[in-house]
Formats: structure tokens, C-alpha cells, sequence
């Protein structure tokens, strides 16, 4: 062997060797820099130093065999023994593969664990606070260092929505982890008492359920932001993420420094999560009232305010005084903080759902995407724009993005079921729903699944299930009472007209409150019923208290094209063919399929459905034959069926209209 390297020697391989080891190294350490910066996948890497471990021993061989001369590279001279120096060439491969091997046990797994999976889920912090009315305190602490790791662009947060599930169940972290799709989890706890706060977290990797840290803070109430800061800048270091200058601004910026204005409105946030209870709803005002009293300069709680009013405008009360409100909630929040994206997602939602100002309310979006680009909100929020734009494939990629931040909400699982079933495709439709339903047992997505049945199959199963479970369930009377009006009107698309009766009339008007929208439902189903059985005068008393209840529903929201739909229906029964018509029109005027692709079409269907009750059938027929060519809740399926189309069954152009969308008639 002492020949050996005499010979490696004099052939100068050590200095090839070494010269090579220098350059590969800074080429691994260049790469390892620039890679992630392009984005290249980590495979890109691994393969850069698998070739640079295979050029290893062809660099000795080369050095071995050739020399760098004045006159050119040429083969160095050979020894005088042949044999040896075939056992020397053999002796420096083994060298050269050994060094590789060695290099690349050591390497590759490094270069394979710099692509850090950035993803994160934080569940709900426990309360370990004698008073347990501080759990609301602690969901704020919670929703705090979540909202702040969800700025980080670099990151995967999950929704505040898709975690809560987690509170007061077992925790599995490799089951969350895989159930949500990140590879580390954050859990906590905190215990206030007086103006004194002690958090203790623990970040977990999900991947094999081992703590990376834990830590234990005790300050002061006033210093809950800098802790909520704190963490998430070491959350971000752990797990490798970039943070922007801006970011880092936004996330050590305090929201107030009143701390009973922030209990206030980590109070109303929560309250405000709870999107279908209108009294829960009404609570968080006045709490947001409060919170903005205490402290008028405080930015992120007149923007949840405004979210809350453009909510409750567009769910239960559009109203304009309550417009009016949300937009100047939102103008509020912008100017004392105009750099706040929370506050730019609130003056979309303004523009959204107070003014049907889609481009405008997308371009807020759009600010408030660049500081919130974890925020399932946003994403539904732009799909939701976009399939009223008629952008159906583009709104589709965003509603699966928000399913993607909060796979464990229902919410974006339905919207993206509605895209599907708007566009018939019921298979990709029913899918979702039945996802949510694992997630969530609800009279909702119950109620879609029966809706899409109708629409696909023209049957009734599913809808006959549920109507059973809530005639049986033990939920509070002026729920079910609700629901029932529902039932009642299910029982009229399958001809079941006693039914639609007795269930109608089994709901006292007490029950349903001031809802005049379920008050003027429930007489319209009586009367409709009434008058197929040809019950003429049971059935005008009803129509008439129902268009009593329709028309003072309308005046407190002119401008709502579903309401003048609602009064056109009761007018076309009442046999007032021209007012009825003017009504449904005006419904189309409001919302044309023109401005809104999404619910445009059920006003164009209540003309239709308005033009068939009054004998104009080749009207009808016009406004169906377009409805089938494209997105909207018309099927065949619900033609041949539904009773309100029955005028037109024996019309030879509706027959056509049937053959050419739907085969047979």
C-alpha cells in the first residue's frame, strides 16, 4: 500500500481530491441556498449531489490516469509493473467509492430534510382558570397566535373553523396531523387570574408525535401580545419559514392597549363564529360595541364589527341601515390602520354583500389575500365572487384552496358542492357533501344532499329520510318549527298536499316569531296545497295572509330580488297575472344572470315559473330551454316531476325541450 500512495502521489490525485472536494462542497452549499429561493423541487438537490458523489472517483481516475503538461493533457508515464498497476487503479475505485458512499450517508439525508414541510395546525388552548368563563379568553390567545403564523406567507395555516372540533376530545397528533395535512401541531393551555396570564405550548411533529419545545410564560394581562408575538416568531424559526418585513410588523403590532377592550372583543370573536344563531350574532355586537367604546381607536375590532353587520345584512336583514353601518365600520377601521389586512377583508365584504360590487370588493380581497395568506375566508370569499362572475373553473381552484386551510369545516365543502351541483355535475356534488357529513351530521348538508337527489334523480329518498329525523328530533321548538315550514314545502314537490297541510298548519305563527319570510312561507304552502286540491276559497284565505306577510317582508328590503320573487309566486296564484309578472321581472332586474351567475338564475326561474302558472307557456318554455344550457338549478329531472310545471306536459315544444337536454320525455 505504501506504493500505492507513493504513486497517488507523484499522479498528484491528492490534489485532484482535494481541489474537487472544495468545488463540490460549495456547490452543495450554493445549491442548498439558491433551491429553495426558486422553488425547484428537493429531489433537484438530491440529484446534484448524487452527481457530484458519482464524478468523485471518475475525477481520481482521470487524475490517475492523465496529466495537465505546457504541451497539453497527456497519459501520465506508466510504471515500470503492469500487474501493480492494475491493482493500484483497482485500490484507488475502491477508495473513490467508499469516500462517495460515505459522503453521500452523510449528505443526502440533510439535503432531503432541508424541505421542511411549513405546515402547522394550533388547537383550541385549554382553560385551566378557576373562572371558567375565561375560556372565551383563552380561545382569544389561541385565535391570536393562529391569526398571527397565518400571516406568514411561507407557512400552511389551518382555520380557527377546522381545529375546534379538537376541543376536550383525546389527542391523537399523528391522526390530527394526517386528518388536517400539516406536519407539526401547537397545543396549549392558559390560567388567568387577575391582571396575571401563564400560557404553556408545545410544539409537536405530527409525523411521529415528538416534542421540538415547549415553553412557559407568566406576564402580565397587558403582555399577551408579546407573548402571542413571540411564539409565532419561534414557530416560524423551527420551522424555517421566511418572514417578510412586513410581516414581522404586522405580527408585533399590538391590536390595543386597553386590555378590558381586547377581553371585550376576543369575547365577540368568538361569539361571532357562531355564523346560523342570530342571537349569538346579536350578542357579539354588543360586544364589539363595547370593545370600540373603551377603545375608539381600536382597528381590528371595528373591522370584525363590520364583517358581523355585512353577515347579518346578507343572511338576515338587508336592511340599509344596516349596509350603511357595515361600510362605515369598515371606512373607520381602514383609516386608523390602512395597512391592515383584516380591515381591507372587511370593506370587501362591505362591497360584496352590501353593494354587489364584485370588482371592487375583489380587489380589496386581494390586499387582504398579501397579509392573509393562510385565511380560508378569503379564498371562499373570491370563489364565491368568481362563480357569480361566471368563472367557474377559477372559483372552483379558490373554494378548494379554502377546503384545503379548513378541511374540517363544512362550510367551504358546501359552497364548492354548490359549484358542482349549479353545474350538474352531481357525482363530484354528492362526494363533498357526503365529506361533510362524516365531518358534521347537519339538517344543512341533509338538506343539500336531498336537494341534489331531486335535481339528479327527480326522487324524494333522501328527503323523506330527513323529514322523518326532524319530525322526531328533539331540537327547541322555534327551530323545528323552522324546519318544519321547510318540510311542509318539500311535501308540495311530491304532490303529498295533505301532508303540506297538516304540517303547515300544525306550526303556531308564535313559534316562527317576527321571521315574516317564515310566516309568508307557511301560509303560501297551506294556500298552493289548498288550491291543488281544489279547495278555491281555503286556499285564496291563505294566499292572501301570506301576501300580507310577503309584502310588509318586502318594503323592509325593496331592493332584495328574492322577496319580490317570493311576492310574484302569491300574486301568480292569486290569479293577478299581470302583477305577478311585473314582481318577477323586477326580481330579474335586481339580479340579472348578467351581474350574478350564481342566484341570477333562480330569479330567471321565478319568471319562468311565474309565466307557466298564468298560461304564458311559450315564455316559459323560452326562459327553461336557456336555464338547461347552462349552470343553474334546472334539471329535467325536476321538469318532469315538479307540480308548477304541469301546464306545459302536454305543449309539443316542452316535449322537445325534454327530448334535447334530457333524452325521453
Amino acid at each position: 500500500m505504501s506504493g500505492f500512495f507513493e504513486e497517488a502521489k507523484r499522479r498528484k490525485v491528492y490534489r485532484v481530491a482535494a481541489a474537487y472536494v472544495v468545488v463540490a462542497g460549495g456547490a452543495i452549499q450554493l445549491a442548498s441556498a439558491v433551491f429553495p429561493a426558486w422553488e425547484l423541487p428537493s429531489w433537484a438537490l438530491r440529484l446534484v449531489i448524487i452527481i457530484l458523489l458519482i464524478g468523485f472517483p471518475i475525477s481520481l481516475i482521470l487524475a490517475w490516469a492523465l496529466e495537465v503538461t505546457p504541451e497539453g493533457i497527456r497519459a501520465t508515464p506508466p510504471t515500470p509493473s503492469a500487474p501493480r498497476r492494475r491493482r493500484n487503479v483497482i485500490a484507488l475505485v475502491a477508495v473513490g467509492v467508499i469516500v462517495s458512499a460515505a459522503a453521500g450517508s452523510f449528505l443526502l439525508p440533510r439535503a432531503s430534510a432541508r424541505k421542511i414541510d411549513k405546515s402547522i395546525a394550533v388547537l383550541p388552548f385549554e382553560n385551566f382558570s378557576d373562572d371558567k368563563e375565561n375560556a372565551f379568553f383563552a380561545d382569544g390567545i389561541q385565535d391570536d397566535i393562529l391569526t398571527n403564523l397565518a400571516k406568514i406567507g411561507d407557512l400552511k395555516v389551518i382555520s380557527r373553523t377546522s381545529v375546534m372540533s379538537y376541543r376536550g376530545k383525546e389527542k391523537n397528533v399523528r391522526e390530527i396531523g394526517q386528518a388536517l395535512g400539516v406536519s407539526t401541531i401547537l397545543e396549549g393551555s392558559v390560567r388567568k387570574a387577575g391582571n396575571r396570564v401563564r400560557v404553556n405550548v408545545q410544539l409537536i411533529n405530527a409525523l411521529n408525535d415528538e416534542h421540538i419545545w415547549a415553553e412557559d410564560y407568566d406576564r402580565d394581562l397587558t403582555d399577551v401580545f408579546a407573548i402571542q408575538t413571540d411564539l409565532a416568531q419561534k414557530i416560524a424559526h423551527e420551522l424555517q419559514a421566511k418572514l417578510s418585513p412586513t410581516e414581522k410588523a404586522q405580527m408585533t403590532r399590538k391590536p390595543t392597549e386597553n386590555g378590558e377592550a381586547y377581553l371585550a372583543f376576543v369575547q365577540a370573536h368568538t361569539l361571532h363564529m357562531q355564523m346560523e344563531d342570530l342571537e349569538k350574532l346579536k350578542q357579539a355586537e354588543q360586544l364589539y360595541e363595547r370593545a370600540l367604546q373603551m377603545d375608539p381607536n381600536f382597528a381590528l375590532a371595528a373591522a370584525d364589527f363590520s364583517r358581523l353587520e355585512s353577515w347579518i345584512y346578507h343572511t338576515y336583514d338587508p336592511t340599509p341601515p344596516r349596509r350603511e353601518k357595515s361600510r362605515a365600520l369598515a371606512e373607520r377601521a381602514l383609516k386608523l390602520q390602512p395597512d391592515c389586512p383584516e380591515c381591507h377583508l372587511a370593506l370587501g365584504f362591505s362591497l360584496y354583500y352590501g353593494d354587489r360590487d364584485y370588482e371592487n370588493a375583489l380587489k380589496e380581497f386581494a390586499i387582504a389575500q398579501k397579509g392573509l395568506p393562510n385565511e380560508a375566508e378569503v379564498f371562499l370569499a373570491i370563489g364565491a365572487i368568481q362563480r357569480r362572475q361566471g368563472k367557474w373553473k377559477e372559483s372552483t381552484a379558490n373554494l378548494e384552496k379554502a377546503v384545503t386551510l379548513s378541511p374540517n369545516d363544512t362550510w367551504p365543502l358546501q359552497n364548492l358542492a354548490f359549484n358542482f351541483q349549479m353545474q350538474r355535475d352531481f357525482d363530484t356534488a354528492n362526494r363533498l357533501i357526503d365529506r361533510g357529513l362524516k365531518l358534521k351530521d347537519s339538517m344543512g348538508l341533509w338538506s343539500i344532499k336531498a336537494q341534489t337527489e331531486v335535481l339528479e334523480k327527480g326522487t324524494f329518498a333522501i328527503a323523506e329520510r330527513g323529514l322523518k329525523l326532524i319530525s322526531a328530533s328533539t331540537m327547541p321548538e322555534s327551530e323545528k318549527a323552522h324546519m318544519i315550514t321547510e318540510i311542509a314545502q318539500a311535501w308540495l314537490w311530491q304532490r303529498k298536499y295533505a301532508e303540506a297541510i297538516r304540517d303547515a298548519e300544525a306550526v303556531k305563527d308564535d313559534a316562527l316569531g317576527k321571521d315574516l319570510g317564515a310566516l309568508c312561507g307557511k301560509y303560501a304552502v297551506i294556500g298552493i296545497a289548498k288550491k291543488m286540491l281544489k279547495d278555491e276559497a281555503g286556499a285564496r284565505e291563505a294566499l292572501l295572509t301570506a301576501r300580507r306577510y310577503a309584502e310588509t317582508y318586502l318594503n323592509e328590503a325593496p331592493n332584495d330580488a328574492t322577496r319580490h320573487a317570493k311576492l310574484s309566486h302569491l300574486l301568480a296564484f292569486l290569479g293577478e297575472k299581470d302583477a305577478a309578472i311585473a314582481e318577477a321581472k323586477r326580481a330579474t332586474e335586481i339580479l340579472p344572470e348578467s351581474v350574478d351567475a350564481f342566484e341570477g338564475p333562480a330569479m330567471t326561474q321565478t319568471l319562468a315559473e311565474v309565466y307557466a302558472i298564468v298560461g304564458e307557456q311559450e315564455k316559459a318554455i323560452d326562459l327553461l330551454d336557456g336555464l338547461l344550457s347552462r349552470p343553474s338549478n334546472i334539471t329535467v329531472a325536476v321538469l318532469k316531476v315538479v307540480p308548477i310545471w304541469d301546464s306545459l306536459r302536454d305543449n309539443p315544444r316542452f316535449i322537445e325541450l325534454l327530448k334535447k337536454h334530457g333524452g325521453p320525455a
